[in-house]
């Protein structure tokens, strides 16, 4: 074969092997025309398997949206990219305010961190107030009790460890963790998160006889337009998406409010029936279950993206 040949041969050869990894890797856009929805990306040497690959598989995840679909995509995935809710910090940060300045003059005897979102938001308030190193401190003199392990990675970055830790990860974990407890007298600081007032907790800890003073930092917004969800939807009810991997349960809120808002109830029953649905842990599932739903794949323990992704991997082999 002449030098050119070998040439045409190579290039040749490195084509096709670009295009069978386009093929298995790539993030679907719908929210461009059809033509266009193929946004592709190649992976890096050594990191992509072929476990997943064609799967066309939802992603309705915000903070961490990159994140959860490169590790899909590693695997093969097309990932449909469907961010369903944004988070911003309480527009009157009064209330919030005042709750630090409580927390840091009069620290209680216990913190409730219901999310990761939720403490580092309150570190934001703190610093904005010129109350982060008071607020720092406070916290590591309180005992601090978490659900799941999203706040307890936010600990870990100011040095900090969980005193308890609620299992399973969730309100009843925490209510079991502390019921055996005299809570009398005790002042306990709780954070909350957004459209859940925790009254079955609050109701807990005061009929114990403790002093409870909750705070609200950040709220909920809608993130992908209703058009891109409502399109989701009808991917989902086509029988065109083989897994929806839900990471918080206001996304499956989200969904379900889109749907009514646009008469796509019926479209959303069939796509959850027509797809597999992937929770990452029972708060999750509980949500998705209420919606109509059944989850077929979800950790039994460890409520991370990598375990998450672990089960995805196995339950498609």
């Amino acid at each position: 074969m002449t030098d050119y040949g070998t040439r045409a041969a190579r290039m040749m050869s490195i084509d096709s092997i670009k295009s069978s990894l386009l093929l298995k890797q790539a993030t679907v856009r719908l929210d461009l025309p059809s033509e266009e929805r193929w946004d592709y990306n190649l992976p890096t040497r050594g990191q992509m398997t072929d476990a997943l690959a064609g799967r066309r598989i939802v992603v309705p995840e915000t903070r961490e949206l990159d994140l959860f679909a490169r590790m899909l995509e590693e695997h093969g995935a097309l990932t449909i990219r469907c961010p369903m809710v944004a988070i911003s910090d309480v527009p009157d940060a009064a209330p919030v305010v005042a709750w630090l300045r409580r927390f840091t003059t009069d620290p209680p005897d216990d913190l409730i961190l219901m999310t990761g979102e939720g403490l580092e938001r309150l570190v934001g308030f703190a610093r904005r107030a010129g109350l982060e190193g008071a607020f720092v401190a406070a916290l590591a003199t309180v005992r601090k009790i978490t659900r799941g392990p999203k706040p307890v990675r936010r600990l870990r970055s100011f040095g900090l460890q969980p005193d308890l830790t609620a299992e399973p990860p969730t309100t009843a974990g925490i209510i079991a963790s502390l019921s055996g407890e005299n809570l009398a007298g005790r002042k306990i600081a709780i954070q909350l998160y957004p459209d859940n007032p925790n009254v079955e907790l609050l109701d807990f800890l005061r009929r114990g006889g403790a002093i409870t003073d909750s705070v609200l930092c950040y709220v909920y917004g809608s993130e992908a337009e209703d058009r891109i969800v409502i399109e989701v939807i009808k991917e989902m009810a086509a029988g065109r998406v083989d897994l929806i991997a839900f990471t918080s349960a206001p996304q499956v809120r989200r969904m379900l409010l889109v749907a009514e808002a646009n008469q796509s109830e019926e479209t959303l029953r069939q796509g959850l029936l027509r797809t597999k649905i992937a929770a990452v842990g029972p708060v999750v599932a509980r949500a998705i279950e209420e919606a109509g739903g059944r989850v077929r794949i979800a950790p039994s323990n460890n409520f991370h993206l990598k375990p998450l992704v672990n089960e995805i991997v196995a339950a498609f082999n």
